[in-house]
C-alpha cells in the first residue's frame, strides 16, 4: 500500500508487470512511480481506478498517456465523460481528457490474472458512489475497499452520484465474510486495516444508520437530528 494526499493506493508486482490500484493527483505522479520502482521495475501495465473522485483518478491522463490500461466500472467512465460538481467539497470537475478516461470498463465484475496471481474486482453498487470497485487480491489476502471504508474516520457517501448508506453497509458485510482473520485490508483512506476493524466500522454505520433512519420515519427536523447527536458514542 502507497500512501500520499490522496486515496491509498495498492499495488501488485512481478514478473508481467504491475497492477495498480488508483493514482491520486497528477503532479504527484512522478513520486508515485518513484516509490512503485522500489517495487518493480516492470511497467505499469493496469490502473483500475475504485470510483471517480479526483483524488483516486487524477494521475489518470499522466498514465493513459503512458500507455497504461485504464480500467473502471461503467459508471465510472460515464461520470468523468461530462463535468461533475461535488457539492460537499463545493468543487468542480470539468470532464476527463480522452487520456484519461477508462478504455475497459465492467458492469459486475472482471478478474486479471497477472504475475501467477488471481486478482478478483467487483461492483459495490451504490456505496460511496454508483461506480465502486473492490479489489480482491485473492493469492496475497489482500482486499482493496477502497473509499467504502474510511479507517478513522466518518464515511463520505456521495449521494449526489448513487452512494447510499444502505450500499455502504452491504458492502461492508461482503468483504466481512471474504476477509479472514489474517486479510489486510487496504481502506480509501486512513491507515492498513484488517477484519476486525471493518466489522467495528460495519456496526458504527449500521447503528447510526437506523437512528438517522428512526429520525427521519418521526419527520425530525435536521436541527432536531443534530441535537441528539446519533454519532455521540463514536466521536473521538
Amino acid at each position: 500500500m502507497l500512501v500520499g494526499q490522496g486515496g491509498n493506493i495498492g499495488v501488485s508486482a512481478g514478473p508481467d508487470d504491475v497492477f495498480m490500484v488508483d493514482d491520486q493527483f497528477a503532479p504527484l505522479t512522478p513520486k508515485m512511480l518513484a516509490a512503485i520502482k522500489t517495487i518493480s521495475d516492470r511497467l505499469i501495465r493496469f490502473v483500475l481506478n475504485t470510483h471517480w473522485h479526483f483524488d483516486h483518478t487524477g494521475g489518470n491522463e499522466n498514465l493513459g498517456k503512458a500507455g497504461v490500461a485504464i480500467v473502471a466500472h461503467d459508471n465510472v467512465r460515464k461520470l468523468m465523460n461530462a463535468d461533475q460538481f461535488l457539492k460537499a467539497f463545493g468543487r468542480k470537475t470539468p470532464a476527463a481528457p480522452k487520456a484519461a478516461l477508462p478504455i475497459v470498463t465492467f458492469s459486475d465484475g472482471v478478474t486479471f490474472h497477472l504475475n501467477g496471481k488471481t486478482i478478483r474486482v467487483f461492483h459495490a453498487p451504490n456505496a460511496h458512489t454508483s461506480g465502486d470497485s473492490i479489489a480482491h487480491f485473492v493469492d496475497a489476502d489482500v482486499i482493496h475497499i477502497a473509499d467504502t471504508y474510511l479507517n478513522g474516520f466518518y464515511p463520505f457517501i456521495d449521494f449526489q452520484h448513487g452512494g447510499t448508506m444502505e450500499g455502504m453497509i452491504a458492502v461492508a458485510e461482503k468483504v466481512i465474510v471474504m476477509a479472514g482473520p489474517k486479510t489486510r485490508i487496504i481502506p480509501g483512506h486512513g491507515p492498513l486495516s484488517n477484519r476486525a476493524e471493518l466489522m467495528k466500522y460495519r456496526d458504527m454505520l449500521a447503528a447510526v444508520g437506523e437512528r438517522i433512519a428512526r429520525a427521519i420515519v418521526a419527520g425530525n427536523s435536521l436541527e432536531n437530528v443534530h441535537a441528539e447527536n446519533p454519532t455521540g458514542e463514536y466521536d473521538a
